[in-house]
């Protein structure tokens, strides 16, 4: 079996900056992406998935290092000061590639 390096990128952000993440997603390269409501508590209280004025969402997409970089520094430098978000990236290994 051949796994290769990748990254998995997850970002948490309130629901009304959908939109201009995954424009950013398409801007960087991505080919996809998956987006789930979540719920939480964090450092603004309680957020529930399921209020749309409060809800949360989280979008997890899977990129090459340099993607990944790419977009955690876009991320920082136009979506952290307008909408409520975190980010984080993990090292993942993939079976096919070319997919992402």
């Amino acid at each position: 079996m051949n796994l290769h390096a990748m990254k998995l990128v997850t970002i948490v952000c309130e629901s009304y900056a959908r939109e201009p993440v995954t424009q950013l997603l398409r801007i960087v390269g991505a080919n996809g992406w998956t987006l789930f409501p979540v719920e939480g508590e964090g450092s603004h209280g309680k957020r529930f998935a399921d209020i749309q004025e409060s809800a949360n969402i989280q979008i997890e997409v899977i990129v090459p290092p340099e993607v990944s970089a790419q977009l955690l520094e876009k991320l920082s430098d136009e979506l952290f000061a307008p909408y409520a978000m975190i980010a984080f990236e993990s090292e993942v290994r993939v079976l096919r590639p070319g997919k992402f």
